[in-house]
Parts: structure tokens; C-alpha cells; sequence
């Protein structure tokens, strides 16, 4: 929990531990996630960064608290048992959503293809108070992993982003950001040459899309098309560095290459004194557009 100072972060997991203890669940908080007897775990991370960005401050934490935890215990009892909705409902509210790829996630949702680099796309159902990750054994009930995916897909396009900036800077810098409440915002991701269409009008492609998904509730994205795309390039880089640590739902702090239907890590954030690492490939996408710069940057291996 890196967003909260020591004695914020010690006050949490009292929080977190009474309001478990409300709902008659006796659980071991420790220094970033909370565990039931039962093998249950419940990661701190989301709640932490729910909390430092809360515009209340520490007095508003009992009540995010006692929320989240109500809202995580009506979650577990729902996936013991599938909810009670009509079939054709359940395939409205099923979408694609991208997940890291941890050993939690892979053990539980390895049949999610590899659509991102460090990232797993598996099939979520969108409820009213919860987003559900779909195990494996769940999907035949739905009709299959591939009929439901083509399903997912077409409920992903009708997502819409409640804001859309774009960032410009004296440099050249410039790029389009989404964000929204949907969980799937960075999720859009998996079709970003239709949502370039969509917010920028800017398509063609035919150097491919910059793409940056710090985390489930935003996106940014560059057309590349001159050189105008290293400063782009850079400031997407601060961009998703700074949002990935910022928010709940954390994706990636590295930014991508989206060309012809497949993503490439180009670059992620170095540090302070190293603020962009381009890969081999983003070195290579620069001299593949004409950069003198290229050859000048920062670069490790891909």
C-alpha cells in the first residue's frame, strides 16, 4: 500500500478488520491483503488507492471502508451462487476484461488469451454492484468460451467513456485519454483501432496505435503517423506511470504498439532519473518512422 504513509496504512487494516468483523467474518489482515480461514483473500491494494484519492480524507475512511467490505461480501456470497438472471440478461452483462496476469489470475483464469503483454483477457459479467471474473467451468453453462467471447466483444463496443481529453504540449506532444466508472475503459483497449475512429476520427493507421492502460478506468491512445510520436510516446509513458500507481484496478505502467491486430511493449517509465525505457521494438518503431532521435534513446532489451 505504497499510496499511505505507515500510520495510514496500520489505520486501514483496523478498518478493514472491524468491518469485516461486522459481518461475522473473522479475518487475518496483513501487510497488504486481507485472508479468511478458508483460504479466501482479499487484496488491499484497490481500497488503499480508493482511499487516498477520496476528496474526505482520513475522516471518510470507516464509511469507504464498511461499503467496499459490504460490497466484497455480497460479491463472494453471489459466486457461490450464479446469479439469479435469465440467461439472455447474463450474455448482455458478460464483456471482455483485461486482468494482470498473476499466478492467482493465470491458476484461475488461464484460458484468458494473451491479448497485451502481462496481461490476461478473460470474460467478466458486469452486475449491478460487482464486476465478475467468469472461471473456466462456468463458460459452458453460457454457451461456450468462443460464442460467449464474440458476445463479450459486442457489449465491449457499446461501452462509452464518460470523458475524453485530449493532452497536447509545446514539445508535439499529443494524445487522446478516456476514463469513465466502467471497469472495461482499459479494457477498450482490445479494439482500439474502432475507438480511435470513434473519439478521434484519426484513421487510418498505418503505423499502428500508441497505447497506454494504466488501469481498468482509463485508456490513451496515439495514432502514429510522423514524428511527432517520441514526445507522444514520452508523455504517454509519464501518463500511465503516474495513473498506474494513482488508482484501483491497476493494469500496466508500460506503454504499446498496437499494429495490424497485435500489441508490442514499446516503452515504460524509468524512474526519475530515467523517466522513459524504450524496448528494442520501440527503438526499432522510431527508426521505422523516420526518428534521427532514435538512436539517441534510452533503450534495454524487449
Amino acid at each position: 500500500m505504497t499510496l499511505l504513509s505507515e500510520a495510514e496504512a496500520t489505520r486501514l487494516r483496523e478498518l478493514v478488520r472491524t468491518a469485516f468483523a461486522e459481518h461475522g467474518l473473522d479475518v487475518t489482515v496483513g501487510p497488504a491483503s486481507a485472508t479468511a480461514g478458508t483460504g479466501w483473500n482479499f487484496n488491499l491494494a484497490n481500497l488503499a488507492a480508493v482511499c487516498h484519492n477520496d476528496g474526505g480524507g482520513p475522516r471518510s475512511w470507516p464509511a469507504l471502508v464498511n461499503e467496499h467490505v459490504a460490497r466484497v461480501v455480497r460479491s463472494v456470497a453471489a459466486r457461490q451462487a450464479p446469479p439469479a438472471l435469465p440467461r439472455e440478461e447474463l450474455l448482455t452483462r458478460v464483456h471482455p476484461r483485461l486482468v494482470t496476469s498473476d499466478p492467482a489470475s493465470l491458476k484461475a483464469f488461464g484460458y484468458g488469451p494473451r491479448s497485451v503483454p502481462g496481461l490476461l483477457e478473460v470474460l467478466a459479467l458486469d452486475l449491478p454492484e460487482t464486476v465478475d471474473l467468469l472461471p473456466e467451468d462456468s463458460l459452458s453453462e453460457l454457451g461456450g468460451q468462443e460464442a460467449l467471447r464474440e458476445r463479450a466483444f459486442r457489449n465491449l463496443r457499446a461501452v462509452e467513456a464518460d470523458r475524453h481529453e485530449v493532452v497536447t504540449g509545446d514539445n508535439g506532444t499529443r494524445f487522446d485519454v478516456l476514463t469513465g466508472d466502467s471497469y472495461f475503459i482499459g479494457s477498450l483497449a482490445l479494439i482500439i483501432d474502432e475507438v480511435a475512429a470513434r473519439y478521434s476520427g484519426d484513421l487510418p493507421a498505418p503505423h499502428g496505435i500508441l497505447v497506454a492502460l494504466p488501469h481498468r478506468h482509463a485508456l490513451a491512445f496515439h495514432v502514429v503517423r510522423d514524428l511527432e510520436v517520441l514526445p507522444s510516446l514520452h508523455g504517454m509513458a509519464r501518463f500511465a506511470a503516474a495513473a498506474f500507481t494513482e488508482a484501483p484496478g491497476n493494469l500496466t505502467p508500460s506503454v504499446f504498439w498496437w499494429f495490424e491486430g497485435g500489441f508490442t511493449e514499446v516503452a515504460t517509465h524509468g524512474g526519475a532519473d530515467l523517466p522513459v525505457v524504450l524496448t528494442q521494438e520501440g527503438t526499432d518503431l522510431m527508426a521505422r518512422i523516420g526518428d534521427p532521435g532514435a538512436e539517441d534513446s534510452e533503450r534495454r532489451s524487449g
